[in-house]
C-alpha cells in the first residue's frame, strides 16, 4: 500500500456517524469522511423516542422541545467526530429518512408509543398510515423534508456550526464541514435549500 500510496490520486473516505466508527475508521488510514448519514445518528433508544415526538408533532411549537434536545445530541457528536478526524474533510448529510421507518410497525410499540404521547393507537397509526410511500424516492424525501419543515434542518446546521465554534474555542483544528443537501431534483429546491442555508 506504500508503494501505491506514491502514485495514487484518489484519497479514501469512509462511512461514518458515530465517534466511535470515526476512530476506527482513521486508525485504518480514512482519510476524511465521504457521508455521514445523520438519520442513522438518531436510533439509539433515547434519540429515537425524540424523533419520534418530533414527527408526531402537530406544529413547529410542538416540535420545537424535541429539536432543541436533539440540537445538543446532535452538536456533541459532531463535536467528537471532529476531534477525531482533526483537519480532514467531514460531509455531512441533512436528514434523509422516510419518515415512518422511525415510527414502530408492531402493534405492542404502537400501543407503548400512544400511551407515551397521551394518544390512541388509532391515532398513531393514521399517523404511520399517512407517512409511507410506496416510493420514497419520488415522495416527502431528502430536501423536499427540509423544505417542508425547515426547522429539522435548521436545527441540524446549527448543530454542526455550533459544534465548529466549541472546536475552535477547544484550540482543535477542523476543516469546515461540506453540508451535504440530499436527493435534490430541481434548480427551485437547491436555490430554496442555499438560501436557507447560507
Amino acid at each position: 500500500m506504500k508503494w501505491a500510496d506514491r502514485y495514487r490520486k484518489l484519497k479514501v473516505r469512509t462511512n461514518s456517524e458515530t465517534p466511535a466508527d470515526t476512530k476506527i475508521a482513521r486508525d485504518f488510514g480514512a482519510e476524511g469522511i465521504g457521508l455521514c448519514r445523520t438519520e442513522h445518528m438518531f436510533f439509539e433508544e433515547d434519540r429515537i423516542h425524540l424523533v419520534r415526538q418530533m414527527i408526531i408533532a402537530k406544529n413547529s411549537k410542538e416540535r420545537a422541545g424535541p429539536l432543541k434536545k436533539l440540537k445538543e445530541i446532535q452538536k456533541k457528536d459532531f463535536i467528537d467526530i471532529f476531534k477525531v478526524m482533526g483537519v480532514l474533510p467531514v460531509t455531512v448529510r441533512l436528514l434523509d429518512p422516510p419518515l415512518h421507518e422511525f415510527l414502530p410497525q408492531e402493534e405492542s410499540q404502537i400501543s407503548e408509543l400512544a400511551e407515551d404521547f397521551g394518544m390512541t393507537s388509532n391515532e398513531i397509526k393514521e399517523i404511520i398510515s399517512s407517512l409511507h410511500e410506496v416510493n420514497p424516492m419520488l415522495g416527502h424525501r431528502g430536501c423536499r423534508l427540509g423544505i417542508s419543515f425547515p426547522e429539522i434542518y435548521e436545527m441540524q446546521c446549527t448543530a454542526i456550526f455550533h459544534a465548529l465554534v466549541e472546536c475552535k474555542k477547544l484550540k482543535i483544528k477542523s476543516i469546515i464541514p461540506e453540508i451535504m443537501i440530499p436527493l435534490v431534483s430541481t434548480e427551485a429546491e437547491i436555490k430554496i435549500m442555499k438560501d436557507f442555508i447560507y
